[in-house]
């Protein structure tokens, strides 16, 4: 009796590698962050604000096979809170589900910005991390690329992330970080170093298919907790 060998999916291998060695860089950022918070107070210690883009009614771009961008977005920062709890980093969400306080009729965009960027604003020494994807009409754009406010810092966390994400998970990627623009609610008016990260495109198919991957969320929550602790580290030296 001959039994079918089940073929592993590369994209998981793959993903799996990557998460090995972006896990390995993040043990090295820690231990160097660890030695630089012992000498601190924890007043002075940052909060990881970590805002899942829409949400409940709203679900952001939705791909040909009907997976919605919020799901995603929720789903990569769930994976980001996880690990910064891992690693004793204090964090604040702006949702951590995807339920919605008013139904569709009283259900306000604006107002729902406005919530999210206070809770960001109430956060003690925040940086914000707000994850998204990103959608064109045509299905040829793909990857990542970060956007960051003009608040103090912001640019420097952003180009950080955005080579991060590049060198760790796409080295093909041509994109470059720019500026947010302004009518962004929550990058123009969040006080604080702030990036909105978009991870990929809901327009390309390849780009779902790895967004969906459990795996590749990791990864790219492993990247930017990365990228987090090597901005507050060397925050923190200055």
């Amino acid at each position: 009796m001959h039994h079918k060998i089940k073929r592993i999916n590369p994209i998981y291998i793959f993903s799996l590698i990557i998460c090995i060695c972006v896990l390995s860089a993040v043990i090295a950022v820690c231990l160097d962050r660890a030695a630089v918070q012992a000498e601190k107070h924890t007043e002075t210690a940052f909060t990881l604000v970590i805002d899942p883009g829409h949400g409940g009614i709203d679900g952001g771009a939705i791909s040909t096979d009907g997976t919605k961008e919020s799901d995603i977005n929720l789903a990569v920062a769930l994976k980001l809170r996880a690990l910064a709890d891992f690693m004793g980093q204090k964090t604040v969400m702006t949702r951590e589900d995807d339920s919605w306080r008013t139904d569709a009729a009283s259900y306000s965009e604006h107002e729902d910005l406005v919530h999210r960027t206070e809770i960001i604003n109430a956060a003690p020494n925040p940086i914000l991390f707000s994850i998204h994807q990103n959608c064109y009409p045509t299905a040829q754009p793909s990857g990542a690329q970060v956007l960051y406010s003009e608040y103090e810092g912001s640019d420097i966390l952003g180009r950080l992330t955005h080579n991060n994400l590049i060198s760790c998970l796409d080295p093909e990627n041509r994109r470059v970080a720019e500026p947010a623009p302004k009518k962004l609610y929550i990058t123009a008016n969040a006080r604080c170093p702030a990036i909105l990260v978009e991870c990929g495109f809901m327009s390309n198919n390849f780009d779902v298919l790895k967004l969906k991957e459990g795996s590749y969320q990791l990864s790219l929550a492993l990247v930017l907790l990365c990228s987090f602790l090597q901005y507050s580290g060397s925050t923190a030296h200055a």
